[in-house]
């Protein structure tokens, strides 16, 4: 098991690179008539992230917003550098079809926009943050490190975020369903959800009154992780989903996307908590399969799954990192032995697979070849699926050498790739074309 103060080292050194300072929790103003708040892991949630009692029928609609100061700000000619925030909560639909309020942050950059056309828009889908409503990514923009000795929480996706804007870029950021939000939990990798929240915030997003974006600007989506699964999923969803929403490019970098594989693979790594956020979530999604938990998932399990639930990234690194799902089963079998036991299991990560479907707009996937935490052969699969169906799909090995960490394996080729990712994107919003390595990928590792 790796060293668990080692992980604490990576995280917190991860935070400063950032810019980010350690910061008390603190309750934002909530909306008008609303004083209600919540507290996760000794971190007050704003009323602002209790949703309403009833939602708006549209999706995307704006059901409200209030200013977001950014930790990471400097008074500018024009405004605060990098740009004014805007914290928002949106309505969504879910797997279910149900509605729901999703929260998320907008900020307009004080930059110009110096690329063809009005001034764009991007969808920043955040990787993994965990399940406790502290973890959203709209607060870690106002608090990019919280340590209070209860709960560790890194806003390590503040700087795609940041660097986005320094283009001229204006940017939605999504919490996703149920993650900030304090009526339900967090549907950690749900394809449909997570999709769902990535294209209502850009409809959200062209709604504010303040924001300089309309209807005509370009639209491109960023994800790493979890976020390119959910982007990935975006992509191929908007034609049915949003057609309002046009797509110009969409950047998925580690995409989950066959969820069987990528149980398998984070099962006793680094970031085993993850089994139980994905169980928590599914849980959530699909009620009936809870006679199967029940009956596979023993004390010690059920106890983890619960201990999960409001637990962010750097939580369940020190908690369970290095960790055997076989140790929460009745009968000692991994979670990837009881899917593969239960026929209902499969069929649900069945759904939950990404590459059905060829987006209908310029795709570029990354994946790290030394990537085994998401597994980087089922990330290549992804994009290999998507060109036999006919996708506009730039396919981006990250060349880098294992380093016999699953979570460096997976972290570093966001940080070595993410430039290029970005000037890839912006090219999108430009206007100019995107092209096709797919003739390749018989020869791509």
């Amino acid at each position: 098991m790796p060293p668990r103060p080692r992980m604490l080292a990576a995280a917190i050194a991860a935070a400063l690179a950032l810019g980010a300072q350690t910061v008390p929790a603190a309750a934002a103003d909530g909306p008008a008539g609303d004083s209600t708040t919540t507290t996760s892991r000794g971190v007050e949630i704003p009323a602002f992230y209790t949703p309403p009692s009833e939602l708006p029928g549209a999706d995307g609609t704006l059901i409200r917003s209030e200013p977001l100061p950014l930790a990471l700000s400097l008074p500018g000619i024009d405004g605060p550098l990098p740009g004014r925030a805007t914290r928002l909560m949106y309505k969504s639909t879910d797997t279910n079809g149900e509605a729901v309020a999703v929260t998320g942050a907008y900020i307009e950059p004080a930059a110009k926009w110096r690329g063809d056309g009005p001034r764009p828009l991007v969808a920043v889908a955040p990787g993994t943050m965990g399940q406790g409503d502290q973890c959203a990514a709209s607060m870690a923009l106002e608090h990019p490190l919280q340590l209070n000795g209860q709960t560790v929480s890194v806003g390590y996706e503040d700087l795609s975020v940041y660097r986005l804007l320094l283009r001229g870029v204006a940017v939605v950021v999504t919490d996703y369903v149920g993650l900030g939000t304090t009526d339900r939990l967090h549907t950690y990798v749900n394809r449909v959800d997570g999709a769902h929240a990535v294209l209502d915030a850009v409809r959200a997003a062209r709604s504010l009154d303040s924001a300089s974006v309309t209807s005509g600007s370009r639209v491109g989506l960023f994800g790493y992780s979890q976020g390119g699964g959910a982007t990935a999923a975006a992509a191929e969803l908007q034609p049915s989903y949003a057609p309002d929403v046009p797509l110009s490019g969409t950047y998925a970098g580690a995409p989950p996307a066959d969820l069987a594989k990528v149980t398998k693979a984070i099962d006793g790594s680094d970031l085993a908590g993850a089994l139980g956020w994905s169980l928590n979530g599914f849980l959530q999604t699909e009620p009936a399969l809870r006679p199967i938990a029940d009956r596979y998932i023993n004390e010690a399990g059920q106890e983890a799954l619960k201990d999960l639930s409001t637990m962010c990234v750097g939580d369940a690194l020190f908690g369970y990192g290095g960790d055997s799902s076989t140790d929460w089963t009745t009968t000692g079998q991994s979670i990837s032995d009881v899917i593969r036991a239960e026929p209902a299991l499969q069929s649900f990560l069945a759904e939950q697979r990404i590459g059905s479907t060829a987006p209908g707009s310029p795709v570029r996937v990354a994946t790290g070849v030394s990537d085994d935490l998401v597994p980087h052969g089922q990330a290549r699969q992804l994009a290999v699926d998507w060109c036999g169906k006919g996708g506009e799909v730039t396919y981006v090995p990250v060349l880098l050498p294992g380093v016999g960490s699953g979570l460096l394996n997976h972290f570093a080729p966001l940080l070595t790739d993410q430039g290029n990712a970005i000037a890839w994107l912006t090219d999108r919003l430009s206007g100019e074309p995107a092209g096709s390595n797919c003739w390749s990928m018989p020869v791509q590792p």
